[in-house]
């Protein structure tokens, strides 16, 4: 485990996109992810996507995945704007036990995007996905996942690097979908600093699809 906290986000990231090895450097980083993160990086995506949620979804009554939740800061930000009916999941069990404590989910659970999640086809109001379309993270084939578990008329939200998106197959995979009418883009935003602290040049976009 690397002792600076600027170059433990570059480690995570040198895994190379091999599961196991990423799930292992988070679960080394997750005591630590919350202050690195909030206090070095100065970290505004959960609140800004949360409340990109809060003007699409109807009610609070609704149930919302969490996908690749980490520490759960993005539940802890949706359950401040009143959201309660929340669901967790990652491939860090170190990281879903900070998620865990944070005392706002209802249920965390270890999956990986990427494959198949063990959920019913339309289980939920809406999906959420922040800083996990990264470098060496989760895949473009995880929106497919995602469409299958939200409800007709859901929402599927999530942030992702420009690159990323460009470079990982994201482009390709968002249009195909939107071909196929399995969902339609709603919303995108500007792109926009996520790190503002630690990595000023990084930047982020934030989509929101309307599952068909």
């Amino acid at each position: 485990m690397l002792e600076d906290r600027g170059n433990r986000v570059k480690w995570v990231y040198s895994s190379g996109g091999d599961d196991s090895e990423l799930e292992k450097r988070y679960d080394q980083w997750a005591g630590l992810y919350d202050e690195d993160i909030n206090e070095h990086f100065g970290y505004i995506l959960p609140d800004r996507v949360s409340e990109i949620v809060a003007n699409w979804l109807p009610g609070k009554a609704v149930k919302i995945l969490d996908a690749g939740a980490g520490t759960g800061l993005v539940g802890q930000s949706l359950y401040a704007l009143g959201f309660t009916d929340l669901m967790a999941i990652d491939l860090s069990e170190g990281m879903l036990e900070e998620a865990r404590n944070k005392g706002v989910y209802r249920d965390v659970l270890k999956m990986i995007l990427g494959k198949p999640l063990s959920f019913e086809t339309d289980s939920f109001d809406g999906v959420v996905c922040v800083g996990t379309f990264t470098l060496g993270h989760a895949p473009a084939e995880s929106l497919d996942e995602f469409i299958r578990i939200t409800k007709p008329g859901g929402y599927i939200f999530f942030s992702i690097r420009p690159d990323v998106y460009e470079d990982e197959g994201f482009k390709e995979k968002q249009s195909t979908l939107e071909a196929l009418k399995y969902w339609e883009q709603v919303l995108i935003t500007e792109d926009f600093q996520s790190l503002p602290k630690g990595e000023p040049d990084a930047h982020v976009r934030v989509y929101v699809y309307k599952a068909l």
